[in-house]
């Protein structure tokens, strides 16, 4: 984790959690050691989504339905969260927790690898979220820069993986994570920002076309800055 505990805690009294769905969700993530986006991540969620009127969401990894509770009460009704879990067990709990939050008529369910299932849905979605499985980020990142809308997000979780990204481990899911990050900030179709909040979150904004203007290109260098120190 990115952020010092200090912080965690201090931006968890800030803003507690008190929907009893969701925080019995986080009690029971605790209890089992089950990695989730945390209260600071979904309220990230949710304000991204709100904040471009998001309706149809694809989430790549749900788990049992934390971050699917963020996006399911930001498209409202009528929108849609398209959950995928590999596990039925973990599906089956995500749809019990978002049925009794009243929500679970805004999700679709799927049981299976989520860069097979999304491979059904051609989208555009307003926001695509990937949380899977780190070796899978480089592909779950071309899979979705090709159904976002332009002026839509993709979300990920995770891309500072524990601080490893700038470290010299070389395990495959380091690698992978670092070749997200390198993809999605050198896409021409998309401008990369990553908040380092808890373990890192990527956002990136689809653009009209292939104008990425910060894009960096081989044997080319940024122009300095004309700024003046203060």
């Amino acid at each position: 984790m990115i952020v010092s505990p200090d912080i965690e805690r201090y931006l968890a009294d800030l803003s507690p959690t008190d929907d009893q769905v969701l925080r019995e969700m986080e009690i029971v993530a605790a209890e089992k050691n089950f990695p989730i986006i945390g209260p600071q991540v979904g309220r990230l969620c949710w304000v991204l989504s709100q904040a471009i009127r998001a309706r149809d969401i694809f989430e790549m990894g749900s788990g049992f339905g934390y971050s699917t509770w963020w996006f399911a009460h930001a498209v409202g009704e009528g929108g849609r969260v398209v959950h995928t879990d590999g596990d039925p067990k973990k599906s089956a709990d995500a749809r019990q927790y978002l049925q009794r939050a009243g929500m679970a008529n805004r999700v679709t369910f799927e049981v299976g690898d989520a860069r097979e299932v999304i491979t059904r849905y051609p989208g555009p979605f307003d926001v695509v979220f990937i949380d899977i499985d780190k070796d899978g980020y480089p592909d779950a990142l071309e899979l979705a820069r090709v159904r976002v809308r332009p002026g839509g997000l993709i979300i990920t979780d995770n891309v500072l993986w524990g601080g490893k990204v700038a470290a010299s481990d070389v395990s495959s899911q380091t690698q992978a994570v670092q070749n997200y990050n390198k993809q999605a900030m050198r896409a021409p179709d998309l401008v990369t920002t990553i908040l380092p909040l808890r373990d890192g979150v990527a956002v990136s904004l689809k653009l009209e076309g292939n104008n990425n203007p910060f894009r960096r290109r081989r044997g080319t260098t940024l122009p300095p800055t004309t700024a003046k120190k203060a």
